[in-house]
């Protein structure tokens, strides 16, 4: 009786597995099946299972390459260079922020009081700020530009550093960064040569996320940028015509605009592991 019920379990375990990767998959492979689709198949409802019947073609790919392709590149080059210079802001000062609230107790303002502050940051609605932000960008004439996209997506991906840091490096043993001290190094010394390097996995999650919420990003894009600045988000967004939707051309553009963060993650993955873990499991 044990071992059946133990077989039910496990089947009914695969079977919620099975369930929720085809809930994870679907939209992947609707992008997939769409890219290689003419238009007319996609509207189309003589198939009866349209996201199997159907002919494969190569027409939107080489339409987004060739004709639309500096578009393309500008828009590949603006999203890196904005997922990058917020990364790189959010990253060092929310380390620095992290690490000043593990390692020393604060009496004005609390250290939970400021490290529930930088949470606060995420529960608030984007579009609440959006208006502030133009109007800040507009009286220093940096609307249209690549770095008020990375001040506005740093500004909202610190949170995530300040607190992944924080619990990164409360688990380094205090003692140490106090044998560095001993050993002569200055406080800042023994940050750089003791506890960074320590906590060299959490930095790169905190980067790998930043990068991802920042490359993502689509409401301040569409407000803040017009032209010059246009991100991917807004170019796979603004794929309408007076015939509604292309969602070849949309698909093809969605699959091209995951290549960077897919290839990222496949490459620090291990990295990402280990620093979203620290602190998980204590001894």
């Amino acid at each position: 009786m044990t071992n059946t019920r133990r077989q039910l379990s496990n089947i009914l375990i695969w079977i919620i597995i099975l369930i929720a990767t085809a809930w994870v998959l679907a939209p992947f492979y609707w992008a997939i099946s769409t890219s290689f689709k003419e238009h007319l198949a996609i509207v189309s409802q003589s198939a009866f299972v349209p996201w199997l019947q159907y002919e494969p073609t190569l027409v939107n790919w080489e339409r987004e390459i060739s004709s639309r392709g500096p578009e393309l590149i500008k828009g590949m080059t603006n999203s890196m260079i904005i997922s990058i210079g917020a990364t790189v802001i959010s990253v060092s000062l929310g380390t620095l922020a992290g690490y000043g609230l593990a390692r020393y107790r604060f009496h004005r303002w609390r250290n939970r009081d400021m490290t529930l502050w930088f949470l606060s940051q995420r529960f608030l609605p984007p579009i609440v700020t959006v208006i502030p932000f133009f109007l800040v960008m507009k009286t220093f004439n940096l609307l249209d530009t690549q770095l008020a996209l990375i001040l506005a997506n740093a500004t909202f991906t610190m949170p995530f550093s300040v607190l992944i840091m924080r619990d990164a490096f409360k688990e380094l043993p205090v003692e140490l960064e106090e044998s560095a001290l001993v050993d002569g190094c200055s406080p800042l010394q023994a940050f750089w040569r003791i506890a960074l390097p320590l906590a060299a996995p959490a930095v790169v999650a905190a980067a790998i996320i930043s990068f991802a919420f920042a490359w993502n990003e689509f409401l301040f894009a569409l407000i803040l940028t017009y032209e010059k600045a246009t991100p991917m988000t807004v170019l796979i967004a603004g794929v309408e015509h007076t015939q509604g939707v292309q969602f070849e051309q949309v698909s093809t553009r969605l699959l091209i605009a995951m290549l960077p963060p897919v290839i990222l993650v496949l490459l620090v993955q291990r990295w990402i592991v280990r620093g979203l873990t620290f602190g998980a499991v204590k001894g």
